[in-house]
């Protein structure tokens, strides 16, 4: 899976805090975890009071260190599932509703909403996984969301993409993208152009449409909404999915969601 660079560095001090505090501190009440505030008030008064002990128990039991981390990722998985239902909730239509590229039957019962750009090669690897499905599963449509973030290449290909869609050739032009055999670049792009027909001198014109600023536009708010952090990623019913996903889980997701009554 490709991922956009963005990581919070946590210091080891700072992370042996946490671990004591989470580990050892009394929370407010009981069942009622701590907030952050009151971590930071707890762990700066142990400082204070008693760096020496906090050393001590630290040394006496490290693996308080070990829980403390687990139960943090946890609660930052638990906090994290639930902005994302909350996202797609918030951006229901948006996602499924909306019209742009697709593939598959227009008026299929369920919908799969993917996340791409033309040089993510997990993203290459799951175009033949959605042709498959589509062959398997006519009742399925692939709604198609250019984010390009992997460079001016992945740009140039997302924007002649959705404009060859004015001379209705957007499924044939996305697909030679998918197959091609480097990266994909202002050259190659235009060259798969000329290779399909397209009118070149058209397809450049429609690349500064103002559809397209807003297609790739819109992408980017809601990758940004649900939190993506990278190519490729699928939402199916309510369920979203990062990185590269096999032909059996994309079927069982599809089942789930018609089962559900979602489209």
């Amino acid at each position: 899976m490709y991922r956009i660079t963005f990581q919070r560095r946590v210091s080891w001090r700072a992370l042996l805090l946490t671990a004591l505090v989470v580990g050892l501190a009394p929370g407010p009440a009981m069942g009622q975890p701590h907030t952050d505030q009151q971590i930071k008030r707890l762990a700066l008064d142990a400082l204070r009071e008693s760096p020496e002990l906090v050393l001590e128990i630290i040394r006496d039991n490290p693996e308080v260190v070990t829980q403390a981390v687990a139960i943090l990722q946890e609660r930052e998985r638990a906090q994290q599932a639930q902005a994302t239902q909350a996202a797609l909730a918030t951006h229901r239509d948006a996602l499924f509703s909306q019209p742009g590229p697709m593939l598959g039957n227009p008026d299929g019962d369920v919908t799969i909403v993917e996340f791409f750009d033309y040089n993510c090669v997990h993203c290459r690897r799951s175009s033949h996984v959605l042709h498959d499905l589509l062959e398997a599963d006519d009742q399925v449509r692939v709604v198609l969301r250019e984010w390009p973030i992997l460079g001016e290449g992945s740009r140039f290909a997302a924007r002649a993409s959705l404009a060859a869609g004015q001379q209705g050739q957007y499924q044939a032009f996305h697909q030679a993208l998918m197959n091609l055999p480097g990266e994909a670049t202002e050259a190659s792009v235009i060259s798969t152009a000329r290779t399909l027909g397209l009118d070149v001198s058209k397809l450049r014109r429609d690349m500064a449409a103002p559809e397209v600023d807003a297609h790739l536009e819109r992408s980017d708010q809601l990758a940004r909404a649900l939190r993506l952090t990278g190519t490729p990623a699928f939402v199916v019913g309510n369920t979203l999915v990062s990185g590269f996903t096999s032909l059996e889980r994309l079927q069982d997701l599809v089942q789930q969601s018609r089962s559900g009554g979602l489209r």
